[in-house]
């Protein structure tokens, strides 16, 4: 069995973060969402995974390698530009050769893996089966409508939903998939759906089962749901102290303390993580914070938050949350006159300022 990541899109609803970086690298608890999956698959017992790869092909392959931290075998795969999921699983074809294989979303995360997922799909060896959740809006999902758990019919965002069970973005398939999206046309929006091509399979009298998640899942596609990621998974952390802790300083509750962290005259309050080299001085770190790499913060307050690598926080009277803060990046209280903001923001910048 082999496993297959989609890692190209663009991820135009992170920007500004993702005009300079993948969306699938930005750190969910200090580590890239996409190592998450990878993780996820190797441990349903999958070591050998393609991954399809676009314009941000140079970064990912910098961060991923060939796999071997991982105990597995990593394939690049090109996308020449995001035709849409069918599309990513077509130009797979050669490199899944037959066998069975997962398909997985780059940006998803899934709180207890998918080996149970896995495990199902060998047992029973449909041709397809899908991952599902329970959601309280479905209208804003691919919907599934179920009938003695085989699926019968697949709908994009339905108006009126048939069922409350979203499509996760985790997909089992033999290579009967192949034989389906040669069969389908581009949607409106120009692309290759997945989901009209397991409605083929359903049609034309394939066997297609589903599995449903029991635990949280989240595609980490908006800021919002980034930093709900974080806070779950900050919350299965436990006390690990690498850095120094001076001895004005107070770290309370779940708290990572990387190597060569310090955190001096200040008050870290977890489930927290404070990277390798970063430096907080007289300053308050509140619950659901990530704090990356090399990052110093000195009298400032920050809380539910992530912050990336190489990043300055300074001088900040007013507490910062729920605010994703990209890599250097320097935010300060000028010492100019007039007293005015002065903003240096780049394109699909958010800032609220009171």
């Amino acid at each position: 069995m082999k496993g297959l990541i989609l890692s190209g899109g663009t991820g135009t609803r992170l920007r500004p973060i993702t005009h300079t970086q993948a969306k699938q690298l930005v750190p969910v608890a200090n580590k890239p969402v996409l190592f998450y999956g990878i993780e996820a698959i190797r441990d349903a017992g999958i070591n050998d995974i393609g991954i399809i790869v676009g314009h941000t092909k140079d970064e990912i392959i910098e961060a991923v390698g060939d796999g071997s931290r991982w105990g597995i075998k990593i394939t690049y795969i090109e996308q020449e530009s995001p035709l849409g999921i069918a599309h990513a699983v077509q130009i797979a074809e050669d490199f899944i050769n037959k066998s069975p294989f997962v398909v997985y979303l780059g940006d998803n995360l899934i709180k207890h893996g998918i080996k149970d997922f896995v495990d199902e799909f060998t047992t029973n060896s449909p041709n397809s089966q899908i991952l599902l959740a329970e959601v309280p809006n479905p209208q804003q999902f691919g919907v599934a409508e179920l009938s003695e758990g085989r699926v019968v019919n697949l709908e994009e965002k339905p108006k009126k939903p048939k069922s409350n069970l979203a499509l996760v973005g985790v997909y089992m398939f033999d290579e009967s998939i192949f034989e389906a999206i040669r069969h389908i046309k581009p949607s409106w929006r120009d692309e290759l759906e997945i989901t009209d091509a397991i409605q083929y399979l359903i049609d034309n009298g394939y066997h297609v089962l589903s599995h449903t998640i029991n635990g949280w899942w989240k595609d980490t596609g908006k800021i919002e749901d980034m930093l709900e990621a974080n806070r779950i998974i900050l919350d299965t952390l436990k006390n690990d102290f690498q850095g120094e802790i001076d001895k004005d300083s107070h770290v309370d509750f779940k708290v990572v303390l990387e190597k060569g962290a310090s955190i001096i005259n200040s008050i870290v309050r977890g489930p927290a993580i404070i990277g390798a080299g970063a430096r907080i001085k007289n300053s308050y770190i509140g619950p659901f914070t990530s704090i990356a790499e090399n990052v110093i913060i000195e009298n400032a307050e920050i809380e539910h938050s992530i912050i990336l690598d190489n990043s300055s926080i300074s001088n900040i009277k007013t507490r910062i949350a729920d605010s994703l803060i990209g890599k250097n990046v320097e935010v300060s209280k000028s010492v100019k006159k007039p007293e005015v903001y002065r903003l240096m923001l780049g394109d699909s910048s958010e800032i609220g300022l009171i």
